[in-house]
């Protein structure tokens, strides 16, 4: 009995913490409507799930990798230039510039909450995490290294690094590698998971949105935005066209580029326009949206989505009250990782 008491009290001050600050106890109580928008939200939408370890030698690695600008032509640039950890992942640009300047043709997602994504990059042309780190450092656009063996030639070059790797792949006698750098770096970007309001929410803890966020979630979900944007990171598992009503796309985004998605890759038709949907979460602080950062706010970006995906235009009120759900999406950048 003693074990089932403090059980509760553990639960119930977990919940009663992580509310809005300053709800009353009494408050906390869930409505009939409070149960229903929680149950019907659980058919699409789930918490995050488990984050690899930031402690092991691998995930310390990877986060050392990530800082690291030595692996430039410029020896300016690493994966937080265009990434930065301190601002959600990403750096606010509509396209980033490269080692000399360059800028790229499709905007740096975030890398947090990525590591469930069903493909990486924009056309989904990596399968995985580590398949992608090996990109950006040998793009000439980007990092401009120009082989996996100048990867392994730094690395070879520092006595931590070594020392690192043989902590990181105890099994291996020959540890530093192209292949051993994507996974480390890989491993730490999956510790990068920002859980929010929004998955104490779907727990059960109810006030961890307000009514505004309520009124969101639920015309998120009845408008038909679930469509593209399910699963725990609202996002990130499918590949869609973009224009899938109302297109081609950049005559609402009014794009510089015309830019073909995952076609680019395949060059199969039924490829064109083709983009990963990307995660809702910490939205809001990932501006500018879409594949070129053509859309400067989040008004905008979901009024050209609820257009150009639904069919549907969405009054500034509806805009207002589903930009206030997207801020329940909003988690905090984890310690370890800064």
């Amino acid at each position: 009995m003693k074990k089932l008491i403090l059980a509760g009290a553990i639960f119930g001050f977990f919940f009663s913490s992580c509310g809005n600050q300053g709800t009353k106890p009494e408050e906390q109580k869930m409505t009939d409507a409070d149960l229903k928008l929680i149950e019907t939200a659980k058919n699409y939408f789930s918490q995050l799930p488990p984050a690899a370890d930031p402690t092991t030698p691998l995930a310390q690695l990877g986060k050392k990798l990530y800082y690291d600008d030595s692996f430039s032509a410029n020896g300016k640039m690493s994966c937080n230039t265009c990434h930065p950890i301190a601002n959600y992942g990403v750096d606010n640009e509509r396209t980033s510039p490269g080692h000399d300047g360059t800028r790229g043709t499709r905007n740096s997602p975030t890398t947090f909450n990525a590591y469930f994504h069903v493909a990486q990059f924009w056309d989904g042309r990596s399968p995985d995490l580590a398949d992608q780190a090996k990109g950006p450092v040998l793009n000439p656009v980007e990092m401009g290294l120009k082989t996996g063996d100048d990867v392994v030639a730094i690395m070879k070059s520092s006595e931590e690094y070594q020392s690192m790797f043989k902590a990181a792949f105890p099994d291996e006698t020959d540890p530093v590698s192209f292949d051993n750098f994507a996974k480390a770096v890989a491993e730490f970007e999956a510790t990068l998971a920002t859980p929010a309001a929004f998955d104490g929410f779907l727990d059960g803890a109810v006030n961890m949105l307000d009514d505004e966020q309520k009124k969101g979630l639920s015309l998120f979900i009845e408008t038909g935005c679930i469509a593209c944007h399910i699963g725990p990171g609202l996002g990130g598992n499918m590949m869609q066209r973009f224009g899938l009503v109302h297109g081609p796309y950049w005559e609402f985004t009014g794009s510089d580029l015309k830019d073909e998605g995952k076609f680019v890759v395949t060059g199969n038709e039924a490829d064109k326009n083709v983009f990963k949907s990307p995660s809702l979460r910490n939205i809001e602080k990932t501006a500018p949206y879409f594949h070129d950062g053509s859309a400067e706010s989040l008004e905008e970006a979901v009024r050209i989505m609820a257009y150009t995906q639904l069919g549907k235009e969405l009054s500034k009120e509806e805009i207002d009250k589903m930009i206030a759900f997207f801020k329940s999406l909003t988690g905090k950048i984890p310690d370890h990782a800064l």
